[in-house]
């Protein structure tokens, strides 16, 4: 102990300081626990001791003193701003300079969404031609074509006219695509130093959208125990299948959910007619539909399906528009993706 007061010492006379200014002393505290040690700034950590430099004018009763002030505030401020913001809520380290902004509707109200901001919503587009059809011509086609008229058959039979569940079933179903294609691309970009043409970002859109659509029929139709297990099994199967099926060959995937699309757009057209004929009770629109549409306070069940099946015909012609170029023999990248084009 004495031996290193000794080196300080010399090293300070050698170095050309003050000795009355600045004295290292040999003092060893006690042992620092893990919080301790991590966070303690005046001293040089050794050992599991931290060797305390202090002026000399400066007791070392008065630095502590004044060290333990200092943690008291913070603690006291710190609890005081978590009593502020409530219990119920989640407490945040304000170390990461993290903040949502104050976010508000066009009327001043709160935004009160987390899953999506008031920059990503929009209105849809309705004057979208509902009746078209991709007539299969290659094989490649038929095979897609058949495959889903195939799927369509065990639904219609688990279903029947139940649209709400059939539909909620469905979105979980199609929201999957444009997360593979996506990523997939998104992994090809980046192992062939490659820009997409926006595609990445059209098809993860697109899957952002369907993703909407089960949160809306979510809020609509309260799925029992057994659909949600259906939903597991299906979502399972569907995502490697659809994950192989795009390593192998993007056009023919791109063409399945071309007709699939075209089968929802024919699901919602009947969800339709039985909300006309007064099957199924136009209720009001859920909260998060009027936001994310932006539709009217007073908008109803059938507009919100309105919209969400405007929203399976523009998905139609994307995937169609992108089967078409890889039949071309092109890329995706090498034709602009109609980003934007809910």
């Amino acid at each position: 102990m004495n031996r290193i007061a000794v080196r300080s010492v010399v090293g300070g006379l050698l170095g050309g300081r003050n000795c009355n200014r600045y004295i290292s002393t040999a003092v060893a505290v006690r042992p620092l626990d893990g919080a301790e040690f991590l966070n303690r700034r005046n001293g040089d950590v050794l050992g599991g001791f931290y060797w305390r430099r202090m002026m000399s004018t400066v007791p070392q009763s008065a630095e502590t003193g004044s060290l333990g002030e200092k943690e008291q505030k913070e603690s006291q401020s710190s609890v005081s701003d978590d009593a502020k913001k409530g219990s119920d809520s989640v407490v945040v380290s304000n170390y990461w300079g993290i903040q949502r902004p104050k976010i508000t509707r066009e009327d001043g109200s709160e935004w009160p969404w987390n899953c999506f901001m008031p920059w990503e919503t929009y209105k849809s587009d309705l004057s979208i031609d509902l009746s078209k059809h991709h007539v299969p011509k290659t094989f490649l086609d038929r095979v897609a074509y058949r495959t889903v008229k195939l799927l369509r058959i065990p639904t219609d039979v688990f279903f029947q006219r139940r649209y709400g569940c059939r539909a909620m079933m469905l979105e979980t179903v199609a929201a999957v695509p444009g997360m593979v294609g996506g990523m997939l691309l998104h992994l090809r970009s980046l192992r062939k130093f490659q820009q997409s043409g926006g595609w990445i970002k059209a098809l993860l859109e697109e899957a952002e959208n369907e993703r909407m659509h089960l949160m809306t029929m979510v809020e609509l139709v309260k799925p029992v125990w057994y659909e949600r297990l259906l939903v597991l099994a299906v979502q399972g199967v569907f995502f490697n299948a659809f994950f192989v099926l795009y390593v192998l060959s993007p056009k023919l995937a791109h063409r399945v959910v071309g007709y699939l699309e075209e089968e929802a757009i024919h699901s919602y057209t009947e969800y339709l007619k039985d909300i006309d004929s007064g099957k199924i009770e136009n209720v009001p629109a859920p909260a998060i539909a009027i936001d994310y549409w932006r539709l009217p306070k007073d908008s109803t069940l059938k507009d919100v399906i309105t919209v969400i099946r405007a929203d399976e015909a523009h998905h139609r012609d994307v995937n169609h528009f992108a089967s078409d170029i890889h039949f071309q023999g092109k890329e995706l990248r090498e034709a602009p993706a109609p980003l934007g084009y809910h």
